[in-house]
Order: structure tokens, then sequence, then C-alpha cells
């Protein structure tokens, strides 16, 4: 366990950023530096904290905390889906396969939650009952598990703008993919979930929601891509407390940034 002090002694020395002309073309994201150079992407993950679209502040070790867990899912899940990753060369970085993105995100939720205006349960709360295509009932209250895990897929906003959740046939309507690559992309998420719900809960754990990212290899295979079920996407909360937690309608022991959002 690393202590206050030595937590308070590194925040001068987070990873705001990196300039390395030699590794490729710069992409900057939220919290990613990329590098594109012969058919590789070097994605070296920052201290960077980000809410709402926009960075709030860094926090010493994030980028090495967050690389390593999604090293550990990639690893737990690559039987279910083909990933893009090629090494982990350092605790901050992934070296992967350069992949053409799919415009499209893969939300699954298992449970009826979240504060922005963006989620699940503010939309439920606000009396919407048809959530991207899922046809929701009525009497659920704030952190319920649904029956099933739903599909909420959302747009993948240009970098500043806002993504949109959306449903399967706003996807089709607007021709960004395929009704192929959709079908694809739902069915591995579902998979990838379920994997994640079953390996959270061996320890204690319960995986609430995530997003999944895909692109499409040199060869047109559509795989995993940017990174899984580590708090920056995905929601976590503590199996002991769930119940008397739900049964008291108190905010739910997390272990996620949804606090930020709060």
């Amino acid at each position: 366990m690393i202590s206050t002090e030595d937590l308070l002694a590194q925040i001068p020395q987070v990873l705001k950023g990196t300039d390395f002309p030699t590794l490729g073309e710069k992409y900057e994201g939220k919290v990613r530096d990329n590098y594109s150079k012969d058919g590789r992407r070097i994605l070296i993950v920052t201290d960077k904290l980000s809410a709402f679209d926009r960075i709030i502040t860094l926090i010493p070790f994030k980028g090495q905390v967050l690389n390593q867990m999604a090293q550990f899912w990639f690893e737990q899940t690559k039987d279910v889906m083909g990933n893009h990753v090629i090494e982990f060369p350092d605790p901050n970085v992934v070296v992967a396969k350069e992949c053409t993105a799919l415009p499209v995100e893969m939300v699954v939720r298992g449970y009826i939650t979240g504060v922005t205006s963006t989620s699940a349960w503010t939309h439920y709360s606000n009396g919407v009952r048809d959530f991207c295509g899922n046809v929701l009932p009525e009497g659920l209250k704030k952190d319920q598990k649904f029956p099933q895990p739903i599909l909420t897929p959302s747009t993948k906003a240009e970098h500043g703008e806002h993504d949109e959740s959306v449903s399967k046939q706003n996807i089709l309507d607007r021709g960004v993919i395929t009704e192929a690559e959709f079908d694809e992309m739902a069915d591995a998420a579902m998979k990838l979930y379920a994997r994640g719900v079953e390996v959270a809960a061996k320890q204690g754990i319960i995986l609430v929601d995530t997003k999944y990212e895909f692109g499409k290899d040199a060869d047109g295979n559509i795989i995993l891509i940017d990174e899984i079920h580590t708090p920056d996407s995905s929601r976590f909360w503590y199996a002991d407390e769930y119940e008397k937690r739900f049964a008291d309608g108190t905010p739910q022991k997390k272990i996620d940034k949804e606090y930020l959002r709060e």
C-alpha cells in the first residue's frame, strides 16, 4: 500500500504528456499519447484524469495503474476477442497493431445507475422507457440490476466533442458501420462483459458497466482496441456491500471515477 506521504511526494513527477518525434506521427487523446509508424501504434498512458470530455487534474501513478489493469484484462479476454496488443514494454506503454477505429463504442450495462445527463438512470428518472432501443420496465430503482445486461451503443465523437448514446437503428441509419459489423461488435461486447463479471466476482467486485472500442486490423479483422475494464471506462462496486446499500438507498461503495463526476 502506498502511503499518502509517498503519493504527495510524487505529485511533481506526474506524467503530463510526451514528445517523442522519432516514434512516429503523434495523436494526443484525452489520456493517451499515440504514435503511429510502420503499422504499429505506441500508446503512452499519462497521469491525466478526465471527465466531461476535459482534463480535470493529474494523479501520480494513474497511467501505470490503468495500463497494467488493461494488460491484465486483455490477457483474461484474448480467447473471447482478439485485441491489438503486441507487447507491454513499460508500465505506462503498450505497443499495438495499427487499426482503423470503428466509430461506435459498445457500452454494456448490468445495472441502472449514473449521475450524468447521459446516464441510464438520469434518462429513466426523467421518464424515458426506451433507452437506446432497450425497453425498460416500470418500477426500477437506482443501482438495480437488470434481468439481463443491456447494450447502449454510443457514437465515437471527435476529440473535444461529446459522445451520443444511440440505438442500433440510429447507427445503421447514419451508415457509419454495416449491420454485420455492428452485430459482430455487439456479440463480442456481451461476451467480454460476461467474462469481466465472472473474473471480477472472484475478487468480490461487481463490474457494473463498461465500454468497448473496436477497430479493423490490416487484414480486415475486427479486434478490441484502446483499453478494457479500467476505472476510466468502467464502474466497479464492492459486492459484499451491494445488497445492503441498495436496500437502504445509499450510494454504492465504488472503485472508479464516479466520485469525480458526482
